[in-house]
């Protein structure tokens, strides 16, 4: 099966789990997703993530994160940069999401780094999503 996009396809499967209410969601793998995984595990938006490349084609399970018994740790997710309008910004630029509460995931040339990390670093990058 081709996509297109494949973050956004990874995107709206995790939403759908939230809203679903499931504990977990298989996606396949690739490096930029498990990169991003890493991310939203390192600010606590999934409890984890595990790949699995045993089987074909490879996969990873995410494991979704919850506050309660129905309220989960992710409120929103949001596919900024598409493959038909990327979106890059300096260092100057980085968006706040939600005025600090969600985070702004970025690729530059350092790897997949939050919106934070890129201004410690003081680098720029494409910006992938918005979480929060």
């Amino acid at each position: 099966m081709s996509h297109t996009d494949p973050i956004a396809d990874m995107l709206t499967r995790i939403n759908n789990a939230v809203m679903a209410e499931k504990k977990d969601v298989l996606i396949p793998l690739s490096g930029i997703k498990r990169e991003i995984a890493q991310v939203l595990k390192r600010e606590g938006y999934i409890a984890d993530y595990k790949v699995d490349k045993a089987e074909f084609p490879p996969h990873m399970t995410i494991e979704l994160k919850y506050n309660g018994p129905k309220e989960n740790v992710i409120s929103g997710i949001k596919r900024i940069s598409k493959p038909g309008r990327r979106v890059y910004v300096g260092v100057e630029e980085i968006p706040k999401v939600l005025g600090g509460l969600g985070i702004a995931v970025i690729s530059t040339s350092k790897g997949i780094l939050t919106g934070k990390e890129c201004e410690r670093h003081n680098i720029g990058g494409e910006v992938l999503l918005h979480v929060w």
